[in-house]
């Protein structure tokens, strides 16, 4: 189950964060940078308030890639009792001799080495995380302008990420300016944990005081893990709004249509010789029927978000060549169909430089009556590289 972390300033935050339901517990100054560290008697102080009932993680600063600097700062701060150290990788040819400097204390502590979008992450660094013993990989945003983790790294190339770290048995953490927007977009890459700051803030400035209010939609938003051997009492509707579906919906609300339409994007497709070795454009037209969980929609906890269609398509022609229109059609539907609200879903595939018309296929799939009654979460779909070259134009048939 995919984790909420929450980034807090110290004892009173981190009640308000406990309070609100959050899994981790994580100490940063927001005033002092993207991994602003705050002071050691504020973490040990938060350490005590916290008090076991959640795991507690604290950042080593905004370092220079000095392994002296990084391995007596992280030292400190493990020394506080934190479960884990957050350590940043900014772009440096230090960077690795950091991680070996980090060896020794990554035997006593959980490390998680932070990369960051923003500023071209070296992924080589990964396996000599693992090697030096380090818990886990995170990726981050440097520059706290308003931009998010999204708008660096395209959906579809974040799979990459996980897969690869999950390849060298590291946890992997998603952060970065993260709204309740992006929620239902990442969970399906199933990371250890989702990273917030902003989005817990008051009018989501993350240099503000977090509010309980906010924290609970955050969490809200997230399936949390049952304690084993307790039956827990399931809201249904809220398990709808984060990807998953109860046996038998409420037929008083029925169903919405979302749909995505005239979303064109270079693909590589076609059976033909010509249609090998680059992309054409390929318009989608996407119409999904989905059970509706309220009457009254007010945020991401009662929608199901139509950026999820347009991720799925983005990742599926990231893939490589696609032979048939049909074939990537059937990829489409079958995509769409794994979150258990949707109840019905048309696709129309069509290529736009073939004549002077458009050419293509439409198809319309239905989920079968006996998986309309499995409650489970949606799947995922993966990219190879999460910086592709400029030539990788994607997939499709």
């Amino acid at each position: 189950m995919t984790k909420m972390l929450a980034s807090v300033n110290g004892g009173e935050e981190a009640e308000i964060a406990l309070s609100g339901g959050a899994d981790i517990i994580d100490l940063k100054d927001p005033t002092a940078g993207a991994l602003g560290a705050v002071a050691t008697d504020v973490i040990r102080q938060t350490v005590k308030v916290v008090a076991g009932r959640q795991p507690v993680s604290a950042v080593a600063g905004d370092l220079p890639m000095q392994p002296d600097v990084i391995l007596a700062k992280a030292q400190e701060i493990a020394a506080t009792g934190v479960d884990y150290v957050k350590v940043g990788f900014f772009p440096s040819d230090d960077a690795a001799a950091c991680a070996d400097a980090l060896a020794p204390l990554a035997g006593k502590t959980k490390l998680i080495g932070v990369l960051f979008a923003d500023l071209e992450p070296d992924l080589g660094l990964l396996p000599v995380l693992a090697r030096r013993g380090f818990h886990g990989a995170m990726l981050d945003t440097a520059k706290k302008d308003g931009r998010r983790l999204l708008n660096h790294i395209p959906p579809e190339h974040l799979p990459s990420f996980v897969e690869r770290c999950r390849s060298h048995g590291l946890a992997v953490g998603l952060a970065g300016s993260l709204e309740a927007p992006d929620i239902p977009r990442l969970l399906p890459l199933a990371p250890d944990f989702l990273g917030f700051r902003g989005a817990l803030c008051d009018q989501s400035r993350r240099t503000n005081r977090i509010e309980l209010e906010a924290v609970r939609q955050i969490r809200e938003l997230i399936p949390a893990e049952q304690p084993v051997g307790r039956a827990a009492s399931v809201d249904y509707r809220l398990l709808a709004a984060r990807g998953y579906s109860p046996g038998a919906a409420d037929p008083a609300l029925g169903t919405d249509k979302i749909f995505v339409r005239d979303f064109v994007l270079p693909v590589q497709i076609g059976a033909y010789s010509f249609e090998h070795g680059h992309t054409q454009k390929v318009r989608f037209d996407v119409v999904a029927d989905v059970l509706r969980v309220t009457h009254a929609p007010e945020d991401m906890r009662h929608v199901f978000s139509y950026d999820i269609i347009m991720d799925g398509i983005r990742t599926i022609i990231a893939r490589g060549h696609v032979q048939l229109s049909e074939a990537l059609a059937e990829q489409v539907a079958a995509l769409v169909l794994e979150d258990p609200r949707v109840m019905q879903v048309k696709v129309r595939v069509e290529k736009l430089e073939l004549g002077p018309g458009g050419v293509g296929v439409e198809i319309e799939r239905k989920r079968a009556s006996e998986q309309a009654h499995v409650l489970r979460p949606h799947g995922t779909a993966s990219a190879e590289t999460l910086f592709p070259g400029r030539g990788q134009k994607g997939s499709s048939s």
